[in-house]
């Protein structure tokens, strides 16, 4: 007897709606680029290209030869790390919060980013995120199997959500709100007064707010960040992520934390340990001593003088080569719309094919609004990840571009 063979998919769905398609995309027009000959110089993805502080890699060198590091970590973090994280909290933002029960170590804040939803929402539950938003924001929903209603940032309004615009059924069904200030792919600020219009709001509908602060060191031109643990009530309903990667160039070593609403980080605390044991302690130990110099050096600007300098740079460079974008007030990033040499000679052409283009006739990599939300159309996001130079190189290949268009 023969039988025949059966043919089954062995990937899921939900892979095509986590949004790190574009990322992969991108990485094969480079790969085209290098093919025909170009010098790449990468604007795209967000990774920072400088080294922790030395006394940092120090730090992290001297216990990873420890004998008594190779344990399996505490899946809540050590008590030192969160205790720090607290100190840091209260020395940064005058928030207090409990290193016990209200500190939760990160192997990054992507990481509590992608499982937030698993642990605290039912499949067929509903969350508000923003339009353009970062990939993992709706990608996390695709995960849990929670439903996404899009909460637009037009430039009309500044980019700032228009929260009189969430109807009250959504405000009523929703679990949690997510949202970030300062922003990626936008680097849109908000003042307190917006803060205390959304915790209001949040307390009133029994909605979570999950604020993610990535950027919280990377203000410029005088503006800090704020945290909306600052807002009375806020802990109520509200957590909050906090990441190592861009404030002190450790993206690799992989650690953050989540603070705030003890309810909602026991959830994922929950979830998480039975999940992964945790962040490498070295690791741990690297980032105690990065808030500790952070806290003692609040007033030098820390890594955000760095990126205020490039944004100057590249923007007055790239508006003396004919392309006017905004100078972002924080972040590592501008959102540009696209240039109108493009939009009147690229017989409809959209955020992608001009990424594309740019990339393959120039070797200058940008990512395409769209990856981040249809509200991203019209827009490119250009990282300030490379040095002066570079940049300036940058800027003086997308000016002989746009000439030629």
């Amino acid at each position: 007897m023969t039988h025949g063979n059966i043919k089954k998919s062995w990937r899921a769905e939900k892979l095509s709606q986590l949004g790190s398609s574009i990322f992969a995309e991108v990485a094969e027009w480079k790969a085209e680029a290098y093919g025909s000959g170009l010098t790449v110089i990468d604007l795209g993805i967000g990774s920072p290209d400088g080294a922790p502080r030395p006394e940092i890699r120090e730090a992290l060198s001297s216990a990873v030869l420890r004998e008594d590091c190779y344990s399996y970590p505490s899946s809540k973090g050590s008590l030192a790390f969160r205790k720090q994280a607290a100190a840091w909290m209260d020395k940064r933002f005058g928030v207090k919060v409990d290193a016990e029960d209200e500190v939760l170590a990160l192997m990054g804040s992507q990481d509590g980013l992608a499982h937030l939803a698993l642990a605290i929402c039912n499949p067929g539950d509903l969350a508000i995120v923003p339009d353009p938003g970062y990939p993992i924001y709706s990608g996390s929903l695709a995960i849990a199997g929670v439903q996404p209603w899009y909460i637009p940032l037009l430039q009309q309004n500044d980019f700032v959500p228009d929260l009189d615009q969430v109807p009250d059924h959504i405000w009523r069904d929703a679990v949690f709100i997510l949202l970030n200030f300062p922003g990626n792919p936008i680097s849109t600020a908000v003042d307190a007064v917006f803060f205390e219009k959304l915790v209001a709001l949040a307390r009133k509908w029994g909605v979570l707010i999950i604020h993610d602060l990535a950027y919280s060191e990377m203000g410029f031109d005088g503006y800090k960040p704020l945290s909306i643990l600052e807002i009375s009530g806020a802990i109520e309903t509200a957590v909050e992520f906090h990441s190592f990667s861009k404030s002190f160039n450790m993206a690799g070593c992989r650690i953050g934390f989540l603070t705030g609403n003890r309810e909602a980080l026991g959830a994922l605390r929950e979830l998480k340990g039975n999940m992964d044991f945790g962040v490498f302690e070295p690791i741990q130990e690297a980032a105690v001593l990065a808030l500790e110099l952070a806290m003692d050096d609040l007033e030098s600007g820390g890594i955000a003088s760095l990126y205020e300098r490039r944004r100057d740079l590249f923007v007055a460079e790239l508006a003396r080569e004919g392309w006017s974008v905004p100078a972002p007030k924080a972040t590592m990033f501008i959102w540009a719309a696209l240039p109108q040499q493009w939009t009147l000679n690229s017989k409809g052409g959209g955020s992608r094919a001009f990424a594309r283009d740019l990339l393959l006739k120039t070797g200058v990599a940008v990512i395409p609004g769209d990856a981040f939300g249809e509200q991203g159309e019209g827009f490119v996001r250009i990282a300030l990840v490379q040095g002066e130079e570079r940049l300036l190189e940058a800027a003086r290949r997308i000016g002989e571009y746009l000439r030629r268009l």
